[in-house]
């Protein structure tokens, strides 16, 4: 098989063995597999793999068709359109995941939709509820509201009854990022729109200091994205000041059964929702396999709405 392979800092394509699944794993025919800032990371040697996931094969989402069944997988049915969240190893032709980790496509979505939906879905799911315990009628602050995890959330929160702002740097993806629902904030003077009860961060440390000015009492910092810096000084009687709680969190290299769950809960609580056509993935720009080192060079541009993802057709 073909795929997407770190060599060197960089992203080449190169021929692999075909994956075999094992256990209660199922193979996927993938026909897309969205970029993440993870998958940035990886290639410049600052994320490695997981242990059991391809160590070269960037790759943290995928959609594709079910090719083959391991012994004792029965969720899904060979041919059945289904997507997932892995370890690495989803930017190829072909890619084994284990069966508790698929979900099932909703009928509407595309493939590009699809290999774009389950990472940026799944983490701001579980960030703002069951990280964060989001409720209606609060309001949420998301850092980075154009990108992949920033859209996602905003339409998570908005369906959940919360009121969301989101800072969005580049002036062009601002416009998009309103029609989803939220106040449009410049990255500059966020904390004067204060107080939030919960703030998504998915830039980094730069934030910090401005996030503790900008809470609620009792309010909640998640942190899922460092791209812009990982050290910051922490102001601990503004912490405390505010009784409030910063937490981190991550997906990739959770266990087998945490991410089960979370797919479980997704499942339930979302899907019907991209059935019917309330919550929707946006994409920016897809590119062939062929063109995987030029979708890298697109996502690290910057200014984008939404997913940049690889297809396989």
């Amino acid at each position: 098989m073909r795929a997407a392979t770190v060599r060197d800092g960089e992203i080449v394509i190169e021929e692999h063995p075909d994956p075999v699944p094992g256990t209660g794993e199922v193979l996927v025919r993938v026909r897309a597999a969205g970029l993440n800032g993870a998958d940035m990371m990886q290639r410049a040697g600052r994320y490695p793999a997981p242990p059991g996931s391809p160590e070269a094969i960037p790759g943290l989402e995928l959609a594709g068709e079910v090719a083959a069944l391991g012994p004792q997988a029965e969720r899904f049915a060979t041919g059945a359109r289904a997507m997932a969240i892995v370890g690495g190893g989803g930017q190829a032709e072909l890619a084994v995941v284990h069966e508790r980790q698929l979900m099932p496509v909703p009928e509407p979505l595309s493939w590009p939709e699809a290999g774009a939906l389950p990472e940026v879905f799944l983490t701001a799911h579980d960030a703002l509820f069951t990280q964060a315990d989001l409720r209606p009628g609060e309001r949420l602050l998301v850092h980075g509201g154009s990108g992949g995890v920033g859209t996602a959330a905003i339409q998570l929160a908005r369906l959940a009854g919360a009121r969301v702002a989101a800072t969005v740097r580049h002036e062009g993806a601002r416009p998009a990022v309103a029609a989803l629902g939220a106040e449009v904030l410049a990255p500059e003077d966020f904390a004067a729109h204060g107080p939030f009860d919960v703030v998504l961060e998915l830039v980094g440390a730069g934030n910090l200091a401005e996030n503790l000015q900008a809470l609620a009492t009792g309010g909640r910092v998640v942190v899922i994205g460092v791209q812009a810096g990982a050290k910051a000084e922490l102001n601990l009687l503004a912490l405390m000041g505010k009784r409030a709680r910063i937490h981190g969190s991550t997906l990739r290299g959770r266990p087998l059964e945490e991410k089960a769950l979370a797919s479980r809960a997704v499942e339930r609580e979302l899907l019907p929702a991209f059935e019917s056509g309330v919550l929707r993935v946006p994409v920016q720009e897809t590119f062939p396999l062929e063109q995987a080192p030029a979708a890298y060079e697109r996502f690290a541009a910057g200014g984008k709405h939404g997913k940049i993802v690889l297809t396989m057709d």
